[in-house]
């Protein structure tokens, strides 16, 4: 008979973890994920959102135990996060590669390598269905529409937020899983589920993870880590193995020349100047502020110059993930859920200034500025053509 232990979960109860399972929870790149927080800065808006990813992989190991027996998609569901930064995704909008790319260190060196190879598990395989490579019928579990990684993290994190937001009915969403030649499919049945899920997604990107102070702190934590690796400071690798405590107490004992990391530390944030619902802007705006975070902070430093402040007193947010409400399965097509993802997306998105010192913001070049491609922005930058004229200026302050 088979050794396995039974942990306590909040969310999902029970869980189950078989001897291969357990093996690979006990090296020290799993228990690392302990001390990484699920959602980064939110706990600084939602006191209970201080649960880890390494809760959340278990619950995602946990669900793909429900719908299949393959033990390389179970060990691929808990360990699809292994390489996660601190910090939620907020390094990787800072410009740093991302985490799914890092699970390679692990996989393929150290204690993890040696134990998956102790197991008689391929890393390669595993890397291809968390890097959503794999050609296997059962990879859209791992990395997919409907994969145990989003059924647990929307689940857990509208419980630990005590937001009633996150409600989905992942009994009817597994039970109605079926393997398709064309790949993981999704039973008629179960398409009010899938509906539960799109909405519980927008819901919590409105109200917890693209909350404003929530993307305030991330946009202020963002500025500083960016500023300690171009000071050479910390590398990309320090960060990318770090732990949230680990990596906050590092940027405090640096030379904090702004005051960021103390700033965040005793949650003392930029307030919104600006705030604009996407639905209120013109219909075609670009994503360079979410994509290109060099570009990004070459704009904020421009505006805060122009307005009279310094360079670290202003940040610009515009978060944009198309992809986040993507629902191609196979026999989908036809029932208009992708105008539906569409508008959600759009209706979550919001234009936000955050200011560290007082000024008046004119919204109407802010909002000129993400109707505009990255390359005319980036040609108004290199002619020293001002962002803000001075009439707009004035406009703003009068």
């Amino acid at each position: 008979m088979s050794q396995f232990e039974v942990v306590r979960d909040p969310l999902w109860n029970n869980i189950r973890l078989e001897p291969e399972a357990l093996a690979i929870i006990d090296t020290p790149a799993f228990q690392r994920l302990r001390y990484v927080r699920q959602l980064g800065h939110a706990f600084l808006v939602y006191p209970g959102a201080t649960h880890t990813r390494f809760e959340h992989a278990l619950g995602a190991y946990h669900l793909a135990c429900r719908v299949t027996k393959d033990l390389e998609v179970q060990l691929a569901a808990l360990l699809h996060d292994i390489g996660h930064y601190p910090f939620s995704h907020a390094l990787e909008e800072a410009g740093l590669p991302p985490h799914e790319s890092l699970a390679a260190r692990h996989l393929r060196s150290g204690v993890l390598a040696t134990t998956l190879e102790r197991l008689g598990v391929s890393a390669e395989r595993l890397l291809e269905l968390i890097q959503g490579r794999s050609s296997s019928p059962l990879a859209g579990l791992v990395s997919g529409s409907i994969d145990v990684d989003k059924l647990d993290y929307l689940s857990r994190d509208a419980t630990m937020c005590g937001v009633p937001y996150g409600v989905i009915d992942v009994d009817r969403l597994l039970t109605s899983l079926i393997v398709s030649a064309e790949g993981l499919a999704l039973h008629a049945k179960g398409l009010a589920a899938l509906e539960s899920l799109l909405f519980a997604k927008y819901q919590m990107y409105r109200n917890v993870y693209w909350h404003h102070a929530v993307r305030s702190a991330t946009a202020m934590f963002k500025r500083l880590v960016r500023r300690s690796i171009a000071a050479r400071q910390m590398t990309p690798d320090d960060v990318a193995v770090a732990t949230d405590d680990g990596l906050s107490h590092e940027l405090l004992q640096q030379h904090d020349q702004a005051g960021l990391a103390r700033a965040l530390r005793e949650r003392r944030l930029a307030k919104r100047a600006l705030d604009i619902p996407a639905t209120e802007l013109p219909a075609e705006t670009f994503d360079w502020p979410s994509r290109d975070p060099d570009l990004l902070e070459r704009v904020e430093e421009r505006l805060a110059r122009e307005l009279g402040l310094g360079p670290d007193q202003l940040f610009l947010d515009f978060p944009s993930k198309p992809d986040m409400f993507d629902v191609s399965l196979p026999g989908l097509g036809s029932l208009g859920l992708p105008r539906v993802a569409a508008e959600l997306h759009r209706s979550a998105q919001r234009l936000r200034v955050f200011l560290l010192e007082p000024a008046e913001i004119p919204a109407r070049p802010i909002i000129e500025l993400v109707t505009l491609p990255r390359e005319e922005v980036a040609a108004r930058l290199a002619g020293h053509r001002a962002l803000i004229s001075a009439a707009a200026r004035g406009s703003a302050a009068s």
